[in-house]
């Protein structure tokens, strides 16, 4: 084996020299990723209350106690009230319809679409004027129809309306109710009968209103349901099962798991709280707010 030469040894201490300043000066790219990354600011629920439930209060009391806990919105809210919320910086995230829009007759009924197209047609601009998103429609009560004839039903009614809600600029969310214990005989009580409206209609000025105590009366699976058909809800109540009271762990349902799957999806709407408090209202509305923070 040849030694070393000189030049060998001078070659070698210089490429070593080199090395070495290489690692106690950083690069760019190194000092770049040194640097603290600046962390996205966390994607929330959009919370809201339906006005219903807390019919005790005046609305301006109302509004001002929940606008402090984290809540953004009032749900189900008539025309008269829709610049109460306003003043206190608050959104109506569901306005009522006109007074032929209700849950036991409704759209499935074909003898009931002239006096909705009357209603709608003087009602839909003024919630779109108002800068209210969304507006709640019914399918209304079996009564002995099929299924089938229901959702024909309310699909030839919605392509009538669906031009108006384009024009304000708004979204028909169409609620799915349970038909076992609060409301017999009505008709949209499985996703299926919603969903097959929203592909037959194909526009996204409607969609379900996914009331997560209903559907667990009727269906349960929850999570998965809201998964494979979030392109069709623009809307969601809460409320604890049994009961329809509050959305803690004395019910079936885990909401801090719902709640996360819903903030896994695109979904961008409302999660409107539509439970009856057992306590105190408020400090129960603050403790079901915390738990939907997640």
């Amino acid at each position: 084996m040849e030694p070393r030469t000189s030049l060998d040894r001078r070659s070698f201490l210089a490429s070593t020299a080199v090395a070495a300043s290489s690692l106690a000066l950083p690069t760019v790219a190194a000092t770049a990723a040194a640097r603290p990354a600046t962390t996205p600011a966390k994607k929330k629920i959009r919370q809201s209350v339906a006005r219903w439930t807390y019919g005790s209060f005046k609305l301006e009391d109302l509004c001002e106690k929940v606008a402090k806990i984290g809540i953004t919105g009032i749900d189900l809210l008539h025309p008269g009230e829709w610049d109460v919320a306003k003043k206190f910086g608050l959104e109506c995230s569901m306005a009522f319809g006109p007074g032929s829009i209700n849950i036991g007759s409704c759209m499935n009924r074909t003898e009931n679409h002239a006096k909705i197209l009357e209603e709608c047609e003087k009602h839909i601009p003024k919630v779109g004027e108002a800068g209210i998103k969304n507006m709640i429609l019914f399918s209304g009560n079996r009564g002995g129809q099929d299924d089938a004839t229901g959702i024909q039903n309310c699909v030839k009614l919605l392509e009538k309306l669906v031009p108006m809600a384009e024009k304000a600029n708004i979204t028909f969310c169409i609620e799915y109710l349970n038909s076992k214990v609060d409301h017999k005989d009505y008709a949209f009580d499985h996703m299926s009968y919603g969903t097959s409206i929203c592909k037959a209609i194909g526009s996204p000025r409607v969609k379900i209103l996914y009331d997560i105590y209903h559907a667990q009366i009727m269906e349960g699976d929850v999570i998965r349901t809201l998964r494979d058909n979030i392109q069709y809800i623009g809307h969601f109540h809460t409320g604890g099962v049994p009961g329809r009271q509050d959305i803690d762990d004395t019910q079936e349902l885990y909401y801090p798991a719902i709640c996360k799957a819903i903030l896994a999806t695109d979904y961008d709407g409302w999660v409107a709280h539509e439970f009856m408090p057992k306590k105190d209202p408020i400090e129960t509305l603050a403790r079901c707010v915390k738990i939907c923070d997640v």
